[in-house]
């Protein structure tokens, strides 16, 4: 077995075979690989042209793993995703033929587009990393990632995710516009490649899975545990912590699914700093990602412009970290 070392090298040289391909964005291409390693999927988030697309193409690439992409749309039916049942002619029997969802790791391209069955229907899937077609159940592959982005600004002909499948992504990466000096290297890329380069291959399936036991043993010192929690309850009960202001404002906070959370990707945090155990610094590098898309606002914070992220730094700066 390899040792954290050996497995944090192999990430910083995955991280860097990937930027060959995209400029910048290194706040997403990490929280693409802190999910790898913490076995959760990933919500991102951004404008259209920003390599969201792009990224989880090339950690697909870096990976060697079953990859697939589905374009959700309106239109969209369960069986596009899942798979159906078709008849046999030559048994004359009944089989089930399975869709794309059957890969290790999913893009699901633009999810807030389509209905709430193709969500649904997604959600067994992400959860409980299974499918029912039929009267059969299957496992799906391991391991089994899904990708998911949207557009932020863009409602005509959109299906805002329900709070019961946001709370399943463990982590949303709000993607943002490069700087001057990487949208020149951006033009530079793309006219003289207009293809994804070839990437070389650092992990394949099994890797994947045996890092994924590895974060599992990362140690987690039971003051951090309790500032993790103070965290989550933080986002609950805002007055308990001296946030009283930012009561009026919340819809609901986040449920202990977001507490797991923040352990495992604090683990997987930890392991691609090289390190076998957590600190409150890894908890609140991740904090925004994690916590973000499960604190709901009430419409009276969308007026007077208070967002998820404005609430979750004011935690961070209020809660006291262990030394």
């Amino acid at each position: 077995m390899e040792s954290i070392q050996e497995v944090n090298a192999k990430l910083l040289e995955a991280r860097e075979e990937i930027h060959k391909g995209i400029v910048g964005q290194e706040e997403m291409v990490d929280g693409l690989l802190i999910a790898m390693i913490a076995n959760g999927h990933v919500l991102i988030e951004g404008l259209p042209g920003l390599a969201k697309t792009r990224a989880v193409n090339l950690l697909a690439q870096v990976t060697k793993v079953l990859f697939h992409r589905i374009q959700f749309t309106p239109d969209l039916l369960p069986a596009d995703i899942l798979g159906t049942r078709i008849y046999n002619q030559g048994k004359g029997t009944f089989e089930n033929q399975y869709g794309p969802i059957f890969g290790n790791f999913i893009l699901a391209d633009e999810i807030n587009r389509a209905p709430a069955k193709v969500q649904s229907a997604l959600l067994e899937a992400m959860q409980e990393r299974q499918i029912t077609v039929g009267d059969e159940t299957k496992k799906l592959p391991e391991p089994f990632l899904v990708f998911a982005t949207q557009n932020p600004i863009e409602q005509e002909g959109t299906y805002p995710l329900p709070e019961a499948q946001l709370d399943r992504f463990l982590m949303k990466l709000v993607v943002g516009y490069p700087k001057k000096e990487e949208e020149s290297e951006i033009i530079r890329m793309v006219v003289s490649e207009t293809k994804l380069p070839a990437m070389n291959p650092f992990f394949q399936p099994k890797d994947i899975i045996a890092m994924q036991n590895m974060a599992r043993t990362v140690t987690l010192q039971d003051e951090l545990i309790h500032y993790i929690a103070d965290l989550v309850l933080a986002t609950r009960n805002p007055e308990e912590y001296n946030l009283g202001d930012f009561k009026q404002w919340i819809y609901h906070g986040a449920s202990p699914r977001a507490s797991l959370a923040l352990a495992q990707t604090a683990r997987a945090v930890a392991i691609l700093n090289g390190r076998d155990f957590a600190t409150a610094d890894d908890v609140r590098s991740i904090a925004h990602s994690v916590l973000r898309h499960r604190v709901v606002m009430n419409y009276m914070a969308e007026a007077e412009g208070i967002r998820s992220d404005d609430f979750v730094q004011k935690i961070i700066e209020s809660v006291k970290a262990p030394v």
